[in-house]
């Protein structure tokens, strides 16, 4: 009796089925790694246009907080206007404090960026800044009203409160050397190469290709509020009729889009009002 043959049908694969394969899946992990770090990268530039973004927000929240908050407690508050505290003042002679003069009598005398003579220096126009004057703590008996300066240099807006002091300039009482930083890579004042490569990405971003002021103060007239521009205006942009002051930042990313190579830039807007009175 003869013994049966078993066959086996199973065989191994080929050196050449092997290396297709091998290079098929090669393939497969090369375009999943590429996929990988594309996301990577986008993740990374979306995380940075949040970042600023999100600090810018805050930064403009704060600043229309102290605009809200500006010329607290007004002088007509008191029946007899109350004397210094441990020599600082203790009410505001004006929502938005000037330099120099802003408290000199009649405030009517006393106009913004030169349009009469004698004129004050209105504020950001040479370059000091913005000065608020409000009481940060009321609920603190004698507590001090206090000097808020926000101060944009290059790409940085700085901000700082210290005390004010009856009768002395601002910017003696809240010098350079007090402001922290506050915003980073603030872009109102940029130059005319970084406007226009700006205005390439972002068309409407500098109108007529000129840098756009942090602040833009709008004053008390017959006429409803109005920016010291307007003509109607003339005899009304005092220190003690701005009303209200509308905030702009436009913010940039620290790097550039990996994708694009362009830098990524965000314009954020907002608008604060005092509500006391000082006529």
């Amino acid at each position: 009796m003869m013994p049966r043959r078993v066959h086996d049908g199973a065989r191994g694969f080929t050196m050449l089925e092997m290396l297709v394969s091998m290079g098929i899946f090669l393939l497969i992990c090369a375009s999943a790694f590429t996929l990988l770090g594309v996301s990577q990268q986008k993740y990374q530039t979306e995380s940075q246009v949040l970042t600023s973004f999100e600090e810018a927000q805050l930064g403009l929240d704060q600043i229309v907080r102290d605009v809200n908050d500006s010329g607290y407690p007004p002088p007509n508050q008191f029946q007899v206007p109350p004397p210094d505290y441990n020599g600082y003042a203790t009410y505001a002679d004006t929502p938005v404090a000037w330099s120099p003069g802003y408290t000199q009598t009649p405030q009517s005398s006393c106009f913004i960026g030169g349009g009469s003579s004698p004129a004050c220096v209105s504020p950001g126009a040479d370059g000091l800044g913005m000065f608020l004057e409000t009481n940060l703590t009321p609920q603190i008996p004698n507590s001090p009203v206090q000097y808020i300066r926000y101060r944009l240099v290059n790409t940085t807006l700085y901000r700082g409160v210290i005390p004010k002091i009856t009768g002395q300039d601002p910017y003696i009482t809240i010098p350079d050397s007090s402001l922290v930083p506050f915003v980073q890579n603030v872009m109102n004042n940029a130059s005319p190469a970084q406007i226009a490569q700006i205005n390439a990405a972002y068309p409407n971003m500098f109108p007529g290709g000129a840098p756009v002021p942090v602040f833009t103060y709008l004053f008390d007239t017959p006429y409803g509020p109005l920016p010291s521009s307007d003509p109607r205006c003339y005899s009304f942009n005092t220190p003690r009729n701005i009303r209200s002051i509308v905030i702009t930042l436009i913010v940039q990313t620290p790097t550039p889009d990996p994708q694009t190579g362009r830098l990524r830039v965000i314009e954020l807007t907002g608008r604060g009002s005092r509500i006391n009175s000082f006529n």
